[in-house]
């Protein structure tokens, strides 16, 4: 996913709300693990996010998230976030964090999902990355 990141986004300080990010962390995680679930999915629990660097008015943010570990139901993904000036395209890690999803059935029941191939790239679960 790639956003811009408007005035609206921001505070006082012209850097980007944190929930703003953990608002677009959750989306692109969510795609991750819906390919990677093959169907439905909810957000469980978001760990560890630390903000490294702060994004700023007139940035865009990339994010990559990536399917890390899966359980019977679960999985966890690593969403990375870059602040990136459009103009030389130079990327700078702002944001990290692990996002855990249950894979649920049409009736909202936790449902099994497939593991993760060995071997397999990292990006094969990427939500999108420019």
């Amino acid at each position: 996913m790639l956003e811009l990141v408007f005035p609206s986004n921001t505070n006082y300080h012209g850097t980007a709300f944190g929930g703003w990010v953990l608002s677009l962390m959750d989306k692109a995680a969510s795609v991750a693990a819906t390919r990677h679930a093959s169907g439905n999915v909810v957000t469980a629990r978001m760990d560890g996010v630390d903000f490294h660097t702060p994004i700023r008015v007139g940035d865009a943010v990339a994010l990559e998230a990536r399917v890390v570990r899966v359980g019977r139901s679960s999985m966890t993904v690593q969403v990375d976030v870059y602040r990136e000036t459009l103009a030389s395209g130079e990327q700078l890690l702002a944001t990290s964090g692990e996002f855990v999803f249950v894979a649920v059935d049409e009736k909202g029941q936790p449902r099994p999902v497939p593991p993760l191939q060995e071997g397999a790239s990292l990006h094969h679960d990427d939500a999108t990355r420019p």
